[in-house]
């Protein structure tokens, strides 16, 4: 199947078209020439579609530190193995965001300080805020950018330094425990116990486009849902089936959810 078929097939609009076009292009030509290559930050979703247009290239897939959501796509030409992704050389980079505790900036505040900053989203990875610091990855490229232009998020005036990724702190991620019975691991019945809906209003959600499973949009209701899969729902929030507990006497499934917060 040719590069445009593939495309056409994956992408969902334009503009993922565009994106996979410019990721297929930068990772084949790199193949070419044996190089080391590096995409801009990709979403849980453009991750799982270049994956499935590059099939049977050895891709690495890198966001800073184990565990990021926003990650590179790479190609490594066979003189260079993985610590190259994490070195100076590399193309990912950490910015350590300092302020006044006091102030409470949000995750979305230091994305709009971003973006208002002249930043393009791509460029910018994992956002990690805490009280009185935020950690943030880039592209190398738009480092020297990010040092001299950010200087304040919200009203809070910023001090900002370059931090080695090996000092990079990722807080554990903040997630609910929802323990529940369903009748089936149908889609919707998952959604309604994970965000405590109903089970018709869950459906309304799925068939309505708003769902994703596995980062992939998803509008079949009946769809089944298994150990370790994510599903998000736009204006809910995400989960992830964590485990299945059994069977009850009546015959349902005991579930263990993880819901994000």
């Amino acid at each position: 199947m040719e590069k445009r078929e593939k495309i056409e097939k994956l992408a969902q609009d334009k503009d993922e078209a565009m994106l996979l076009a410019r990721v297929y292009d930068r990772i084949t030509l790199a193949a070419q020439r044996n190089i080391p290559a590096a995409t801009c930050f990709l979403s849980p979703r453009e991750q799982l579609l270049t994956q499935q247009l590059l099939r049977g290239t050895e891709l690495h897939f890198f966001g800073g530190a184990a565990g990021t959501e926003r990650n590179m796509c790479c190609w490594l030409p066979d003189y260079l193995d993985e610590g190259w992704l994490s070195s100076e050389d590399g193309p990912c980079a950490a910015v350590c965001a300092e302020f006044f505790a006091g102030d409470r900036l949000s995750h979305r505040d230091f994305l709009g300080a971003l973006m208002g900053a002249g930043i393009k989203r791509e460029t910018v990875g994992d956002i990690f805020v805490r009280d009185g610091r935020c950690d943030f990855l880039v592209t190398r490229e738009i480092l020297p950018y990010v040092l001299q232009n950010l200087t304040s998020a919200g009203r809070a005036r910023l001090t900002l330094r370059e931090l080695a990724l090996s000092e990079l702190e990722i807080p554990a991620a903040q997630v609910k425990t929802v323990r529940d019975t369903v009748s089936s691991l149908r889609l919707d019945s998952v959604v309604s116990a994970g965000f405590g809906l109903s089970r018709g209003k869950a459906a309304l959600y799925i068939e309505s486009g708003k769902a994703e499973l596995n980062h992939m949009p998803c509008v079949k209701s009946d769809k089944t849902v298994c150990e370790g899969d994510v599903v998000s729902v736009r204006g809910l929030g995400k989960i992830r089936l964590e485990e299945l507990s059994g069977t009850t006497k009546k015959g349902r499934t005991g579930i263990v959810i993880s819901r994000f917060v």
